[in-house]
């Protein structure tokens, strides 16, 4: 298990109640961050201390993967210099006892404090410009907290990654319902992709005949699964086009949704190092993802470059 801690005194509030973290992918300037990479390195089940305020009010687990997502509609004008796009964390909060005030006993947590990317200043106590996700150590976290904490219960976590990842689509569908640009059919088609039905699968399966890895062809037993994730999509286009799709069986669409297994413009198939290699043999998949599949179209390529940079868990 690892240890977080949080600075999001501008969207604490949003973030706590939506049940998760977002961040920009990079700064504005384009350089990267170490407090956004982390939000890709944050593991289910690892612990998160929420900073606001000048204090920690609430602990978090990591709920699931970061996954790309558009910047929460809930943040309103905060944040107008950030990217559109980035990193949705889900997390599962919950209110401390009492505040933790850092600034009030810095001189006891200034040693315990990360060498580089602090959360905070070792002397004033006062968060870090720039510092969003950072790691800490078990001792820090102790220390503050007075715990060590147990295995989170797996039903926990999924409630709270069900819960922000549809509150963030929830939003993008209300968009596109208000979309003066959509025609009425077109919105309602583009709502229905969402959940791999109506004219997007039935263009997926114009283009595919059966799953990629495991070659079943029954269309009850197939997902058309959305290549580039359609949360992260920008376009109605994108949202429709069928070469942004695969028809997958169930069990591996998960593998896919999820980050844990790409595919090259080849055919090859990526493992994810963050899934136990255990799991595809008793999935059955060892040998199709060594085997890998038939190689994609041009119309496939940008979104299959996509989902390796920014879907897939490296």
């Amino acid at each position: 298990m690892r240890y977080w801690w949080v600075n999001h005194k501008q969207t604490s509030k949003q973030e706590l109640g939506g049940g998760y973290l977002w961040s920009p992918i990079r700064e504005a300037s384009g350089a990267r961050s170490q407090f956004y990479d982390n939000m890709r390195i944050a593991t289910p089940g690892d612990a998160v201390l929420s900073f606001s305020g000048g204090v920690i009010r609430h602990l978090g687990r990591v709920a699931d993967f970061a996954s790309p997502a558009p910047k929460p509609d809930s943040f309103g004008a905060v944040g107008d210099y950030w990217s559109a796009s980035g990193w949705l964390l889900p997390v599962a909060w919950e209110e401390l006892p009492a505040a933790i005030s850092p600034k009030q006993i810095i001189e006891e947590l200034a040693p315990l404090l990360p060498a580089k990317y602090s959360p905070i200043h070792p002397e004033s106590g006062n968060g870090n410009q720039k510092a969003y996700l950072a790691e800490i150590s078990a001792a820090l976290f102790e220390k503050l907290t007075g715990q060590i904490l147990a295995e989170a219960p797996q039903s926990v976590l999924q409630a709270s990654t069900t819960k922000a990842l549809a509150s963030i689509d929830d939003s993008i569908a209300t968009q596109v319902l208000q979309d003066p640009g959509l025609d009425a059919t077109t919105k309602q088609q583009v709502v229905l992709a969402r959940n791999g039905q109506g004219l997007f699968r039935s263009r997926v399966f114009g283009l595919e005949q059966s799953c990629r890895l495991t070659h079943v062809r029954t269309p009850a037993l197939l997902i058309a699964s959305h290549i580039k994730p359609w949360r992260s999509c920008s376009t109605a286009a994108e949202r429709l086009d069928g070469a942004n799709g695969l028809l997958l069986a169930p069990h591996v669409d998960r593998l896919f949704d999820k980050g844990f297994i790409s595919f090259t413009e080849a055919g090859q198939v990526l493992v994810s190092p963050r899934l136990d290699p255990n799991d595809l043999t008793r999935l059955g998949l060892a040998e199709a993802c060594a085997t890998g599949c038939a190689p994609f179209s041009e119309r496939h390529a940008p979104y299959l470059q996509f989902h390796r940079e920014k879907v897939f868990l490296k």
